[in-house]
């Protein structure tokens, strides 16, 4: 909730989902032009396995991760093209100031930033 705010006040639109099911029907309802996941949604993998299946569906908008599985639990969870398909990975608590600048570049890259 409070990194939407945080864009929200940025300028940009913010839809948000708890889990899955929730998220594919906004994804095919809006066409988003950046997905921010967290690896941990209803199930502890849900964030991993949604990114896979929007990748899998021939989606190619960027896909932002946002997680802090990996100092909780000491894992390396990073970018894979099958197992973390996404464009960038980002360890929670991330910078506002950090999360909007990445923001505007994965849009820029994709020609979405004005």
């Amino acid at each position: 909730e409070a990194i939407g705010i945080v864009l929200e006040r940025c300028g940009h639109t913010v839809e948000s989902a708890s889990n899955v099911a929730d998220g594919y029907a906004k994804l095919e309802k809006s066409h988003p032009d950046l997905l921010i996941l967290d690896v941990m949604m209803e199930e502890p993998d849900d964030g991993l396995l949604f990114a896979r299946e929007v990748r899998r569906s021939g989606n190619t908008l960027p896909i932002l991760m946002l997680t802090s599985v990996n100092r909780a639990l000491g894992l390396q969870i990073g970018r894979d093209e099958e197992i973390v398909p996404v464009d960038e990975f980002m360890e929670k608590p991330v910078d506002p100031a950090t999360l909007v600048e990445k923001i505007r570049l994965l849009l820029e890259e994709r020609g979405e930033a004005s």
